[in-house]
């Protein structure tokens, strides 16, 4: 087996995420749906559980482009993104799952936490896109 880049380690974090975003959206459509029905804040719990998987779809999406970056621009900024991004999906989405499963308020807490980990990977994004060396 070759040796993992980070282009390729972040292509396989956009697949792992986009099939756990995808499977986790359905759970909570079909799965969940049911279950929180009875719940007074079901519907709410509900809709926090669409935001987690909203969010964990375009963001394992946004690592397929830090892949791309990662072979193109000459600053680590790529790189950064990734990991960023994928912090954000950890912890920003983690929670809102976690919040929604266990119905704990208090866990919302870190959820911020996650999201300035995404905004902090779309402005290394940014970096790194201007990093890109001019075409001749």
């Amino acid at each position: 087996m070759a040796a993992m880049t980070t282009e390729r380690l972040f292509l396989a974090l956009a697949g792992v995420n986009g099939f756990l975003a995808v499977a986790l959206g359905a759970f909570g459509a079909h799965g969940l749906r049911g279950a929180l029905a009875s719940a007074p804040d079901g519907p709410h719990r509900l809709e926090v559980w669409e935001t987690a998987a909203r969010y964990h779809l375009m963001h394992a999406l946004a690592l397929g482009l830090c892949a791309y970056l990662s072979t193109r621009s000459s600053s680590s900024a790529a790189v950064a993104a990734g990991w960023l991004m994928q912090a954000g999906i950890v912890i920003f989405c983690g929670s809102l799952y976690a919040l929604t499963l266990s119905g704990v308020r208090a866990l919302g807490a870190i959820t911020p936490l996650g999201g300035l980990c995404m905004l902090a990977g779309w402005v290394s994004v940014v970096i790194a896109a201007l990093a890109i060396p001019a075409a001749r």
